[in-house]
């Protein structure tokens, strides 16, 4: 029998949305729960010894190490989630198992209520389920230590397990705890960089979040700086065809350094320039300087002016590569050299937003 397309689409909700992940992260995940609970387990044995008549290893942790190593980024992986969950979920379950007979209710309750209370704490960790239910049905072994059930072993080996997830990702350079990658301005402040001040806001995510209605695991912040960097990969997109010898100036103005710096006063004013390249009679960049120098120094050769700091790009750059460095407020130009540094174009922060304001060829 057929199924139709109704049944197909209805059938397509189960397979998996995840993107596909990268060989390299695929090894990282099992290598380190590998490690990550081996370390685990001996930690426990050493702390402990084989005197302990509760076992050294739990269930749910097994579940822990797929989140921490697998998703370190995910906010149910995090140190406190998984630390403060499983803790907070142990002492349910044992108080669940001491105030209701029937061990079926009890554990139905213990992880309700775990759920319950880690979402309001901030610190959902889903194996923590699995915990309550442990301590509720674990056997005499774990029903009998009580409450020191939530301290061994599910606070030692949570710890544990936190400690080498730690070290193993930071080894293999993922950040955990997670601190999402967002683009920082120049000038180190909290502004984003100025390419990202216009579009979407914070704000318009907290509403699309609000709108859909259903949570995410995913935090606002790591949403922020994935459709940063969709912004970002857009505008290569749209702009990467484009490079600095389509858009520069080539009618230049420039000074030889034997001039005096009066002549170079008189260009710059009648030009309305704001700097002006020191060129040597091949039309090699010496340097480069601006109003402010060249009126505090009159009357004297170019040559002995302090050159201003300058940045250079090739004809063939792609202008997406000028953004960054014109965005950060030290220089307002770049000087077009070839390849023996002759100066052959100038782009201005101007010529990138004329760029930038142009309608889209797509």
């Amino acid at each position: 029998m057929s199924i139709g397309l109704a049944g197909r689409d209805w059938l397509s909700r189960f397979k998996p949305l995840r993107a596909p992940l990268p060989m390299a992260e695929r090894l990282h995940a099992g290598l380190g729960g590998l490690l990550g609970l081996l370390l685990t387990a001996f930690g426990m044995r050493a702390c402990l010894g084989s005197y302990e008549h509760v076992p050294l290893l739990i269930a749910p942790l097994g579940a822990s190490t797929v989140l921490v190593f697998g998703v370190p980024a995910s906010p149910l992986a995090q140190p406190y989630s998984v630390v403060a969950g499983n803790v907070l979920a142990a002492v349910i379950g044992v108080t669940a198992a001491r105030v209701l007979p029937d061990p079926y209710v009890a554990g139905a309750i213990a992880v309700a209520t775990t759920i319950a209370c880690t979402s309001w704490l901030g610190c959902l960790h889903p194996p923590a389920g699995a915990v309550a239910l442990t301590a509720v049905i674990g056997g005499p072994a774990i029903t009998g230590s009580g409450y020191r059930f939530a301290l061994v072993p599910v606070a030692l080996s949570s710890l544990l397990l936190v400690a080498a997830g730690i070290a193993f990702n930071n080894l293999v350079r993922r950040s955990y705890p997670h601190v999402p990658a967002l683009p920082t301005s120049p000038h180190r402040t909290a502004d984003a960089p100025p390419e990202f001040r216009v579009g979407f806001a914070p704000e318009d995510i907290d509403a699309a979040l609000a709108r859909l209605g259903t949570p995410l695991d995913v935090e606002r912040e790591d949403l922020l700086a994935l459709f940063r960097h969709v912004e970002q990969e857009a505008h290569r997109r749209l702009h990467a065809e484009i490079t600095c010898g389509q858009i520069m100036s080539r009618d230049l103005v420039t000074i030889p350094p034997d001039e005096s710096s009066d002549l170079a006063l008189a260009r710059l004013r009648e030009h309305s320039l704001r700097i002006l390249p020191v060129v040597d009679p091949e039309g090699v960049v010496l340097g480069a300087i601006d109003l402010a120098t060249v009126a505090a120094m009159p009357h004297r050769p170019v040559s002995e002016l302090p050159s201003i700091y300058f940045e250079q790009a090739r004809e063939g750059t792609p202008i997406k590569q000028l953004f960054q460095l014109l965005s950060r407020g030290r220089v307002h130009e770049a000087l077009i050299v070839d390849a023996r540094q002759r100066l052959v174009g100038i782009v201005t922060q101007t010529d990138l937003l004329a760029v930038v304001g142009r309608p889209s060829r797509l």
